[in-house]
């Protein structure tokens, strides 16, 4: 028997007893905390009638509208949802599940459910994040054991296979970084998983994170093996306290059964991960930026060439990986490469998370096949407005990129540029703005936070995004004449061409996107 089929064996032994119990699942996630989830846990561990019934922490399955959620799922496999649950909500839980009553989710929650094509996000809700039998019983880290059974050749050419495309914004292929590294004449190389997220509007890295930490370890560790590396970080960003305290307990939980370390499966793989915290702020989810900070030196971008994966971390080869891109290598070598390909378009495959806020109906984490409309994430899954005013336009991929007007509806999300403007799908944010927020004071808050975030290491970063608040300042209180106007784009395009770093290089996208856009509404 091979020592993933004893871990698995194992795990079936210890969790079959569980397997026929009532389970209620409080979705405890960052947001849901500040709305008192983890009192849920309390209040219902407390029930004196609920002794038999299994209760869990879970992660949040992206529905942030529903927030806390309390999921009872019976042996049957028949369930009760309740949402936006509070302590007044307790006694009318128990008693449901004393009952065994089911309760169907309400029709926001299971449009929501229904627009979506889980993948990365499958389980999160329900399954417990730091329960290893669990995610070993669902099939985790048979992965791992497939890929450390090839080549690491073997394993590149199948994630190549599948077209998988990096979901950090800069959608640059994982297969061409790893086959790099491999290659790369070295006696040490490194991974880095990037789970710094700072940008604002971002949150589906912290969802997997919190949700189901297991699958991107397991990620991480086909990551290594297929790049030739041995020492691991997960890189989270200084504020996530949940993501790295359930990343640090799965990693815990692997360690101990010989998942990660030495001789991995019996199979001659050695590999040690680690986590660091992250510095803060927004730069540091630039790679080099984020290399600086792990090797203790300022939180400022390195000029590439070379670039990470030649000379990164200590000067050695380094795979940066976004935690949304290594989710995905569990599910693809699980799967098989010629399935992935299927879901999403012919040049990008596979899903996307996209992280849905503002004011929308149904905020939270949505995940779809590339290819699909800012219609389909803002109206089939989000339920269009929230306030009964007109959809005015939608900030797309944060502060770094642009503003869309609502002609760009039905616009698919794929990487690359959206409009020529400047406006890109990036890491996947999508804030919702009506009729009530004028467009110059949502252009104006993109900008100061740009300026604010700026390391100050490349002149035109440093002195141009405060100017270019000043400009847009000026603009609002002058006379707005056709040379204030040139005067930005002018500055965008030396911030945009001369900056070092994406910072500064799409700092001026959000103003030219509303130049061509709303002009009308920026001079008015």
């Amino acid at each position: 028997m091979s020592a993933y089929s004893k871990l698995a064996a194992s795990a079936h032994g210890r969790v079959t007893k569980s397997i026929n119990a009532t389970r209620v699942a409080i979705q405890v996630g960052h947001c849901s905390k500040s709305a008192k989830a983890q009192d849920l846990v309390q209040y219902l561990e407390a029930s004196s009638v609920l002794k038999e019934v299994g209760i869990v922490t879970t992660g949040c399955d992206g529905a942030c509208f529903a927030a806390p959620q309390v999921i009872v799922t019976y042996p049957g496999g028949t369930r009760a949802y309740f949402q936006n649950v509070s302590e007044s909500d307790i006694p009318n839980i128990i008693q449901t599940i004393c009952d065994c009553e089911t309760r169907q989710p309400s029709n926001d929650l299971e449009e929501f459910y229904e627009s979506q094509y889980l993948l990365l996000m499958a389980g999160v809700g329900l399954v417990e994040p730091c329960d290893l039998d669990e995610y070993i019983l669902s099939g985790g880290y048979a992965s791992l054991d497939k890929a450390l059974r090839m080549k690491p050749e073997e394993v590149i050419q199948e994630i190549s296979a599948s077209k998988l495309l990096g979901r950090g914004g800069a959608y640059f292929p994982p297969s061409i970084k790893w086959s790099t590294a491999l290659n790369t004449d070295s006696d040490n190389r490194f991974l880095v998983v990037n789970a710094e997220e700072g940008e604002p509007g971002l949150f589906k890295d912290r969802h997997l994170m919190e949700g189901i930490p297991h699958r991107i370890i397991e990620g991480a560790l086909i990551s290594a093996y297929a790049s030739g590396v041995t020492q691991c970080y997960v890189y989270i960003n200084a504020e996530a306290e949940l993501s790295a305290e359930r990343i640090t307990c799965a990693l815990g939980q692997a360690a101990e059964v010989g998942l990660i370390g030495d001789n991995i499966l019996d199979l001659g793989f050695s590999c040690a991960i680690g986590v660091m915290r992250g510095a803060g702020g927004y730069v540091c989810g630039e790679e080099t930026t984020l290399l600086n900070t792990i090797e203790g030196l300022r939180r400022e971008p390195r000029l590439k060439p070379p670039f990470p994966v030649e000379s990164g971390l200590f000067q050695k080869p380094t795979v940066i990986n976004n935690v949304e891109t290594i989710a995905n290598i569990p599910i693809i070598i699980g799967m098989g490469a010629s399935r992935f390909s299927q879901i999403g378009s012919d040049t990008a495959t596979g899903t996307k998370l996209f992280s849905l806020s503002g004011l929308v109906r149904r905020p939270g984490l949505v995940e779809l096949p590339l290819g699909s409309t800012l219609r389909q994430i803002v109206y089939d899954a989000g339920g269009g407005d929230l306030q009964g005013k007109p959809i005015h336009f939608m900030a797309v991929g944060g502060p770094s990129s642009g503003l869309l007007p609502m002609s760009y509806i039905d616009v698919a999300m794929l990487p690359g540029f959206l409009h020529e403007s400047g406006v890109v799908m990036g890491g996947g944010g999508v804030m919702v703005m009506d009729t009530s927020v004028p467009v110059m004071d949502a252009v104006k808050s993109f900008a100061q936070y740009n300026s604010s975030e700026s390391c100050g290491k490349c002149t035109p970063c440093r002195e141009g995004t405060p100017r270019l608040v000043e400009l847009l300042n000026n603009l609002e209180l002058s006379t707005k004449s056709s040379e204030d106007i040139n005067k930005l784009r002018d500055l965008c395009e030396v911030l945009n061409g001369a900056s070092l770093c994406g910072l500064g290089q799409m700092a001026g996208n959000v103003v030219l996107s509303a130049l061509h856009f709303f002009r009308d509404d920026l001079i008015k």
